[in-house]
């Protein structure tokens, strides 16, 4: 073995050049490490040049944020963006034609769905099993803030749903209930007996092969034909139902992959452990299976959640229900742009959170186990 000279150990000891560490590193090997990175910087950096202002002084900086009687005024204040019909229809794209005097049921549901959600969101919470009964109470709680009709509460009527309520209400139900309905289709169609198998198969591919909007008008028009005369059914109901339904048959393909991908030794184990079918399911097989379907099942819900906007062609104005209801007065007609980007803006921002949590969730749940 040779001995290694005191100037060696000082050489491995020395910090690395700056220009390759830290930001100046990430710089230089991520866009200036050859001569064609170094020109598609250039063109990057020259089309966002040309982009980026012209984009900024029309949304923001020429743009005309206050209150103004129609568009006209808009334009000789400045050229830019007219954000004063956001600004004058907010409150219906935030609550359709809710009762104004009402809308703080609706503010006090919104801030405690969150409360609900946080115990199942996150599994370290202080005294997690006494906020997972609030969970397990709050559908009941929403059903009566939204409506009313209980308790002294004044009663509103479905149409008058609308914006972004509809769309969380609708949304959000139609993930909280086609989760573990898909879980349990997914399930059936691994069952060993014939029946369940069938049904759930003959469930899953029919929904899959239907179009969501063609659910949606089964429920506006076709359903009244099968239910007794006189009979009414709450259309937003019959919508969210058609909703849970579809979701739930894509839900199950995606969980049914995962359970696909569990090697049939987890299943062995399960059974040298003496576990019965129900509790190596809930224990070992069913956890994993999520675990490895957690994109998948995220992706679904973001597909759901846009998919809202559907509701509009069986008259449920949604917050596109809502701008196309505002382009139709005559003060703002050619407004559409700054309208459907607000709108857009609020999908992103629903979407984008819901990515960020599947991310999470997935760094967290990470063994470090990897494929080869």
């Amino acid at each position: 073995m040779t001995e290694r000279s005191p100037g060696q150990d000082m050489q491995q000891e020395l910090p690395p050049p700056r220009t390759q560490v830290g930001v100046a590193g990430w710089i230089r090997r991520n866009l200036f490490s050859s001569p064609i990175d170094i020109a598609l910087t250039a063109l990057s950096v020259y089309l966002l040049y040309e982009i980026i202002p012209p984009i900024a002084n029309w949304m923001f900086f020429d743009a005309v944020f206050a209150e103004v009687a129609h568009r006209r005024e808009c334009r000789e204040i400045a050229g830019g963006a007219c954000w004063s019909v956001v600004r004058i229809r907010f409150d219906q794209f935030m609550y359709g034609f809710y009762p104004e005097h009402l809308r703080w049921r609706v503010n006090l549901t919104f801030v405690l769905l969150f409360v609900a959600l946080i115990p199942l969101l996150y599994d370290r919470v202080r005294g997690r099993k006494y906020w997972l009964w609030f969970t397990l109470i709050y559908p009941v709680f929403a059903f009566c803030m939204l409506w009313g009709g209980w308790f002294g509460l004044e009663s509103v009527e479905s149409s008058r749903f609308g914006g972004f309520l509809l769309t969380m209400l609708i949304g959000v139900t139609g993930i909280a209930v086609s989760l573990p309905l898909g879980i349990a289709l997914a399930l059936g169609r691994f069952s060993s007996m014939p029946v369940v198998r069938t049904l759930s198969v003959w469930y899953i591919e029919f929904i899959r092969g239907v179009p969501l909007i063609t659910l949606l008008f089964v429920a506006s028009t076709l359903l009244n034909y099968f239910m007794p005369p006189g009979t009414y059914f709450d259309m937003l109901l019959r919508v969210i139902i058609m909703v849970i339904i579809f979701s739930a048959a894509y839900i199950a393909e995606v969980i049914r992959g995962g359970l696909a991908s569990i090697p049939q030794g987890q299943f062995e184990a399960a059974d040298a452990l003496g576990l019965n079918y129900a509790k190596s399911i809930r224990l070992i097989i069913l956890p994993q299976a999520l675990k490895i379907s957690i994109p998948g099942i995220v992706n679904t819900f973001i597909g759901l959640y846009k998919d809202t906007t559907l509701v509009i062609v069986v008259g449920l104005l949604d917050p596109l229900g809502i701008g196309r209801a505002a382009l139709a007065d005559s003060k703002w007609q050619g407004l559409s742009t700054e309208l459907y980007i607000f709108v857009a803006m609020g999908f992103f921002i629903s979407c984008f959170a819901m990515s960020r949590y599947s991310l999470y969730l997935e760094r967290k749940l990470d063994t470090g186990h990897k494929n080869n």
